[in-house]
């Protein structure tokens, strides 16, 4: 069923833009923009929840105080690519017919992004990306991502960069500089406004936790896997690693949110029921996940968005793949390629646990992804777009040598930061 309630304070008449969200991260990403263009009230925001991930973007949302305006269903059966790609494409065609946008912005690389891309594109509705250009050059991987993210910059009207480099990328396949902007990543505007709310978390022993790494009492380690090409063999060397790590350093505490998927959080739940180290939770609210992070000393991790995260708050990243598409957290030393194989991940993981100064040379680059003012860029682009503005804003230029300027977690501002 479809729901398309319009927020009431919503001022009738404004020009409406539709935002597309499937997954937690998109939502995430959007939540800042949707806000911006509130705030601003020259556009009408439709937050749209696709159905792919069911119940995520809502929960993401809750984090910021915002809600899907329309919720669709997605029929699945076979669960298949395809099939997906398919129901979503007919959902949302069958919304842009009942109630036709004036823009649509897509963020990212998943098939709802690609399908809010091919629906706006074959309706001639102006498409807008979001986190346009990253790259890995292998189609494989991420799977199916790569591809999902160079067909929509071909459907693209106009493109947000989150970085120079991503710009660069555009730039090599033929997008000319007057449909770029470099905003910087909006996931740096959801953090900072996330991060100074007080954390409530529904899991007593995850309190826990966060409490005493907090207090300095012990070291928190986060450990996030879930991409399609992890599935299998390499993720069996990812929790062998992560075990053998507690047996080395018996101070630290691991937490893992679970991937809904049994390939994934049944294969965890199962490696780590008898180890008292390591706690297995649900895949996390948005606002509870952000605190862990800030909390962590390490992150471990396959992700995507917790690369752009983790610099904000000083937190080292050994990134769990063998290729990424965010570079400049490699270049500017906030993250480390280590792969799945178990020995290189203890030995990286091991050398940054036992050596304070290992873990801070990480971090003097500062944060490449963004200054907190992506939203408002974007929001600024919808309405050049739609002329409703006579300028596009200036680009996001990341300030060299800045340092970490990073957020500290909630309870410690203005105290001595827990030892990491």
């Amino acid at each position: 069923m479809y729901g398309e309630e319009i927020n009431s304070s919503v001022a009738a008449g404004q020009r409406e833009v539709w935002l597309v969200a499937g997954t937690r991260p998109e939502a995430v990403k959007l939540a800042p923009v949707a806000r911006a263009c509130r705030e601003n009230a020259r556009t009408r925001p439709v937050l749209i929840a696709s159905g792919q991930h069911a119940g995520m973007v809502s929960q993401a949302l809750r984090a910021f105080e915002l809600e899907p305006d329309v919720d669709l269903a997605v029929r699945r059966g076979t669960g298949s690519q395809p099939e997906l790609l398919a129901e979503l494409v007919k959902g949302l065609d069958g919304l842009a017919e009942r109630r036709p946008p004036e823009a649509v912005l897509v963020q990212g690389d998943t098939t709802t992004t690609l399908a809010g891309a091919l629906t706006a594109f074959w309706r001639r509705v102006p498409v807008v990306h979001l986190e346009a250009g990253l790259r890995s050059f292998d189609l494989h991987a991420p799977f199916p991502e790569e591809l999902n993210r160079r067909m929509v910059t071909q459907a693209s009207g106009f493109h947000l960069a989150p970085t120079e480099n991503a710009a660069r990328n555009l730039r090599e396949c033929g997008i000319t500089d007057d449909r770029i902007l470099v905003t910087g990543n909006t996931v740096v505007d959801a953090v900072e406004s996330v991060a100074h709310r007080e954390p409530v978390f529904e899991n007593p022993e995850l309190a826990g936790v966060v409490q005493r790494a907090v207090a300095g009492e012990r070291r928190l380690v986060l450990v996030t896997v879930h991409r399609r090409e992890s599935w299998g063999e390499p993720i069996r060397r990812v929790l062998e690693a992560i075990r053998e790590l507690t047996r080395i350093h018996p101070d630290i505490r691991v937490v893992l949110p679970a991937h809904p998927n049994p390939e994934v959080g049944g294969l965890a739940r199962s490696v780590f029921a008898a180890d008292p180290n390591v706690l297995v939770t649900d895949p996390l609210p948005y606002g509870e996940l952000v605190h862990v992070l800030a909390a962590s000393t390490l992150v471990l991790s396959d992700s995507g968005g917790i690369q752009e995260e983790a610099p904000a708050f000083g937190v080292p990243v050994l990134v769990l793949r063998d290729v990424t598409e965010r570079t400049e957290a490699v270049d500017a030393g906030c993250a480390l390629l280590v792969g799945s194989e178990r020995g290189r991940i203890v030995h990286h993981a091991s050398r940054l646990l036992a050596d304070p100064g290992a873990r801070e040379s990480m971090l003097a680059g500062g944060n490449p992804f963004g200054d907190g003012r992506g939203a408002a860029r974007a929001e600024a682009v919808l309405a050049w777009l739609l002329g409703l503005a006579d300028r596009l804003p200036a680009a996001f230029v990341p300030l060299a040598g800045a340092g970490p300027g990073r957020l500290e977690p909630y309870g410690v501002v203005g105290a001595a930061a827990s030892p990491r």
